[in-house]
C-alpha cells in the first residue's frame, strides 16, 4: 500500500507530527505536513488546502491560491475561499469566505480543489481594499510580485485582464498597484515581467 503524501491530524496526534517536524522527519504544508523530500508542488499544497476547504463548492482565491501557486512561502492564517453569489455553504473560522462572480476559465482543478488560476488571483490581490485607503497590503503586494516574478503570469495579461474590468469597483485602484509594483521591481534592478 503507497504511503500517503500528506498527513494530517486525522492520521497521526498533532503532538506527534509537530514533533516529527523537529526531528527533522516532516515539514508543514499549510495545515498538513509531509516527508522533506516531497517536492513542494502546487498539487501538493491544493491537497493541504483541501482538507480545510473540504465542500467541493469552494474555490481557493486570492492569497491562498497564492500560496498553491507558489507565489508565497506560507497560506495565509485563515485560508481564503470564494463562492459563487447563488451558492451557500457553510465553513468554520479557519476560513475566509467571500462571494465572487467567477468565470469557468478563472479556475482550474488540482488535487480535487477548485484554485482561481494565476492571472485571476493576481487581479483580485490587486483589487483587493488594503488595511487603511488608498494602501495596498504588504501581504498581498508580496504575493502579486511572487506570481509575477515565478512567470506564473504576466504584467502585460494583468493589464489586458483589468483594462477589460471596465468601471468594476477598484479596477483603476488595483492598475496602480500593479504600475507600482512594476515600479519598484524596476528601481531594485530587476524587471517585472
Amino acid at each position: 500500500m503507497p504511503r500517503p503524501r500528506l498527513l494530517t491530524s486525522d492520521d497521526w496526534p498533532e503532538a506527534e507530527l509537530r514533533a516529527a517536524v523537529l526531528a527533522g522527519e516532516l515539514v508543514a504544508v499549510g495545515p498538513c505536513w509531509a516527508s522533506p523530500a516531497e517536492p513542494q508542488t502546487p498539487s501538493l499544497r491544493a491537497a493541504a488546502a483541501a482538507w480545510v476547504l473540504r465542500d467541493a463548492r469552494l474555490i481557493a482565491c486570492t492569497l491562498t491560491a497564492a500560496w498553491i501557486w507558489g507565489a508565497v512561502s506560507r497560506p495565509p492564517a485563515a485560508l481564503e475561499a470564494c463562492i459563487p453569489p447563488q451558492v451557500r455553504v457553510h465553513v468554520g473560522p479557519d476560513v475566509r469566505l467571500r462571494e465572487v462572480r467567477i468565470d469557468v476559465d478563472d479556475a482550474v482543478e488540482l488535487s480535487r480543489l477548485r484554485v482561481t488560476v494565476p492571472a485571476r488571483t493576481a487581479v483580485d490581490l490587486l483589487r483587493t481594499p488594503g488595511p487603511s485607503a488608498g494602501v495596498f497590503g504588504v501581504a498581498e503586494g508580496t504575493a502579486v510580485h511572487g506570481l509575477l516574478a515565478i512567470g506564473a503570469v504576466t504584467a502585460v495579461e494583468l493589464q489586458v485582464r483589468l483594462t477589460a474590468l471596465g468601471t468594476i469597483p477598484m479596477a483603476r485602484q488595483a492598475e496602480r498597484r500593479l504600475r507600482g509594483l512594476q515600479d519598484a521591481a524596476g528601481g531594485a534592478g530587476g524587471a517585472v515581467r
